[in-house]
């Protein structure tokens, strides 16, 4: 039976469901997802030689990192090929580009230090998000930023972020597409503090003022990301999900982000998205894979993946939920970790896109609680594997493990000779 057959042979199983596979295809297509470049170089950027600070790290040291800009575009451009689907490039602050400009601190970055950055990404149709990189950088004092009590150590952050809706409005308007530009700090304390409400009322201030920098909403979504805890910082972050969350919930066109791995062992954020999704007409998801912790590994076709990816679907909330990828391991070759995570979260979308929700919320609200059970069982038998080799042929892509060997061969052939 060849790929044709396979499929043909699939719609019909998912049409005795009442799905439209023909239809779950091409609604995919138009799924935007942002691909972040930090996966590429362990999140060291271009503006700095020090180690990473506030609470993250990457572990591993896999040869062929990109050191330069060239590299990071080459090896992205060379990922994007073997990946399916509409995407985005997202973007952190600390990878602005100095070789043509000179140097310039992160309080005055300008869109001339983003320019090569904006030109891969329209030449590719790409839009572009964005961040501030509250993090790395000699101005982080005593690991703190935009709550930092040392007032010239805060107005320099807030300084940051201004600058960085200011270039967030610059991305929009030169790629045409609005861009999401997400605030995370990973201030807080790994001991006991004596004061938890200080911290968080100064954050909220600052943030406050970073907002209040002139732009257009409909071009600029501003988000607010919460943190259990990092390393260094474990019994107290003052962005918690608490405070996060209400921020955005009294501030008019700030949206919540949640990451998956940014809550506590036991939770699910794809019982959140829903729960969200009740009160903000926009929301943004940050999607990895954490293991124990907030680990950042390689997303996976896994439970809480599909499980995320069907609560998007079955909510109708595909226009309203801005989905990125955010991992980073260094432990393996970088490229295949982007393309697998990326691959995988498009798997998640196709199969919610394949899941009869609407007859399946029928038993639900007619309480045929068995029957629901049942069906739910089948519909994870049914043959999904025909339905991504359609997807991926119609992008021209690989749908299996064929991708692998260009991957191999780009490890030997430029990866290696980096040293």
């Amino acid at each position: 039976m060849n790929q044709n057959d396979r499929y043909e042979a699939a719609k019909k199983q998912y049409a005795l469901f009442g799905v439209d596979t023909d239809a779950a295809i091409e609604r995919l297509k138009e799924i935007p997802v942002s691909l972040h470049c930090w996966q590429g170089d362990d999140v060291t950027g271009f503006d700095h030689d020090g180690p990473l600070t506030g609470g993250i790290q990457t572990t591993g040291n896999y040869p062929g990192k990109a050191r330069t800009p060239e590299e990071l575009m080459q090896d992205l451009d060379f990922a994007l090929k073997l990946m399916p689907g509409k995407k985005k490039l997202n973007l952190h602050a600390n990878y602005a580009i100095f070789k043509e400009t000179g140097y310039a601190n992160r309080d005055e970055l300008e869109p001339k230090h983003f320019a090569p950055w904006v030109e891969f990404a329209k030449e590719r149709n790409m839009g572009i998000d964005f961040n501030p990189t509250f993090f790395s950088h000699d101005c982080v004092k005593d690991g703190l930023t935009l709550t930092s009590p040392d007032e010239g150590t805060r107005n320099f952050w807030i300084r940051h972020g201004k600058a960085c809706v200011r270039l967030s409005e610059f991305f929009a308007k030169e790629t045409g597409i609005p861009c999401v530009m997400n605030i995370w700090i990973g201030d807080g304390y790994k001991d006991i503090p004596a004061d938890r409400m200080g911290p968080r009322l100064r954050y909220k201030d600052s943030i406050e003022q970073i907002i209040a920098e002139p732009h257009d909403p409909a071009l600029v979504k501003i988000c607010v990301e919460s943190k259990v805890f990092g390393i260094g910082v474990e019994s107290y972050t003052a962005g918690s999900a608490e405070f996060t969350l209400t921020f955005a919930a009294t501030h008019e066109g700030i949206l919540p982000l949640m990451d998956n791995g940014h809550y506590h062992p036991t939770e699910v954020v794809y019982d959140k998205i829903p729960a969200l999704l009740c009160f903000f007409p926009e929301i943004a998801l940050h999607i990895t894979r954490p293991v124990r912790w907030d680990s950042d590994h390689v997303v996976l076709f896994d439970d809480e993946t599909k499980e995320m990816a069907k609560e998007i679907v079955r909510c109708d909330a595909i226009n309203r939920v801005h989905m990125a990828l955010d991992y980073f391991d260094a432990s393996i070759n970088r490229i295949s970790a982007w393309t697998v995570g990326f691959r995988s979260w498009q798997k998640a979308l196709l199969n919610a896109l394949c899941t009869p929700n609407d007859s399946l919320k029928v038993l639900q609200d007619e309480s045929r609680l068995t029957e629901l059970m049942v069906m739910q069982e089948e519909v994870k038998t049914l043959p999904f594997g025909a339905v991504w080799e359609r997807y991926c042929e119609q992008c021209g892509v690989e749908s299996g493990a064929e991708w692998f060997t260009k991957v191999k061969e780009y490890e030997k052939n430029v990866l290696t000779g980096r040293g």
